[in-house]
């Protein structure tokens, strides 16, 4: 009788652990250290979705790592992260919950020295400085960009100095297509020639993620080889893309919740907003998509208002994609936690990269060690 109570008790307390778990992380806004909170409540050791694999193939490094799309792409081949680093504590949070640690904070304030021995350098280096929208508005007020923005446009050196230092056998760095044209090309030149210097083999090409997922997403891949290790790779072979067949439809939820509708406000305002440019000969204005075919690009202003891609919704307002969505669209697995807000959500996937596109590349990439 008294196992039975105690068993009882044992339930009911878990239960209570788990709702303010959920409560926890619903409500979570950043102001809070989040980690302390997190670890104050769970103590014990929980499987994660995303272990790293007991017997890897090789080790990598997943720097400006985000919330850890290339990551989980090269842990799916069988690659183990041996450190990883993100400054953003919303990002750090869903980081955390997926793989089961947090990633080092700010890249720049990482002796490269203590970083530890790894066959690939992975990273995502901010897009921001790089991007078409970033300059084109950044050119408006009249700031720097690029390698003159002080915030972000020297990230790109922090990878150098690991590359330097740490002599990885190989690396896959991602960014957005601008970064081929962007200052007329001499921002670009000045990545080759600074990875030319370190002894790697360079290769890039621009790919579109509309390969992998109904989404039109072009971003450059740029991938190395340690001439050190390999003094005969003269050329790569990225990997074949399939065929561009993928439906938006096929990554929409059947039933939602009504709050993802556009009010009648705002769909006036983006209506009207979208008249006015069009006047000018202007393109601004938010899009209908095409549930049989493949969407914009997803971008971290998407919590704002959604506008880029909006689905239809016949005899209703149209909505925007709610976070899951959006993770599919990326190209996440359903078992991707997402614990955080929507607003905080949709800037995340919009900052990720298209994780079966990434592993894809790092196939092709694995196949030199």
């Amino acid at each position: 009788m008294i196992d039975m109570i105690q068993h009882q008790m044992n339930k009911s307390q878990e239960m209570i652990m788990k709702k303010k778990r959920v409560e926890v992380v619903n409500n979570y806004d950043g102001v809070s250290e989040p980690f302390q909170v997190y670890e104050q409540l769970f103590d014990d050791i929980r499987s994660v979705p995303f272990p790293p694999p007991l017997s890897p193939k090789f080790k990598f490094i997943d720097l400006f790592a985000g919330i850890g799309g290339i990551r989980l792409a090269f842990q799916n081949i069988g690659g183990k992260c041996v450190f990883s680093s993100e400054w953003d504590r919303f990002s750090q949070f869903t980081y955390k919950e997926n793989f089961g640690e947090i990633p080092h904070g700010d890249i720049t304030k990482i002796p490269e020295e203590s970083i530890p021995d790894h066959d690939i350098l992975t990273a995502g280096f901010p897009c921001q400085p790089f991007s078409i929208a970033g300059v084109s508005k950044k050119n408006s007020l009249g700031r720097s960009h690029g390698f003159l923005d002080e915030t972000q446009g020297t990230l790109f050196f922090d990878i150098a100095r690991i590359l330097q230092y740490k002599r990885p056998k190989a690396f896959l760095l991602e960014n957005v297509k601008n970064l081929v044209s962007h200052d007329k090309k001499r921002t670009f030149q000045v990545i080759l020639n600074t990875l030319t210097e370190l002894n790697y083999s360079v290769f890039y090409r621009v790919i579109d993620g509309k390969h992998f997922v109904p989404q039109h997403r072009e971003r450059i891949m740029i991938v190395g080889f340690n001439r050190d290790y390999y003094q005969d790779v003269n050329s790569f072979e990225f990997p074949l893309l399939p065929v561009a067949n993928k439906k938006l439809s096929d990554i929409l939820d059947k039933e939602l919740d009504p709050k993802y509708t556009l009010s009648d406000k705002l769909w006036n305002y983006l209506q009207d907003y979208s008249a006015k440019h069009k006047l000018k000969g202007n393109g601004f204005g938010f899009g209908i998509a095409d549930l049989d075919g493949i969407s914009r690009t997803l971008s971290a202003r998407y919590y704002k208002d959604g506008s880029e891609i909006l689905i239809p919704q016949p005899g209703n307002n149209p909505r925007r994609l709610t976070p899951r969505e959006c993770a599919r669209l990326q190209g996440f697995p359903d078992d991707f936690l997402i614990p955080v807000s929507d607003n905080q959500a949709y800037k995340q996937f919009g900052n990720s990269v298209v994780m079966p596109l990434i592993q894809a590349v790092a196939q092709q990439i694995i196949k030199y060690l």
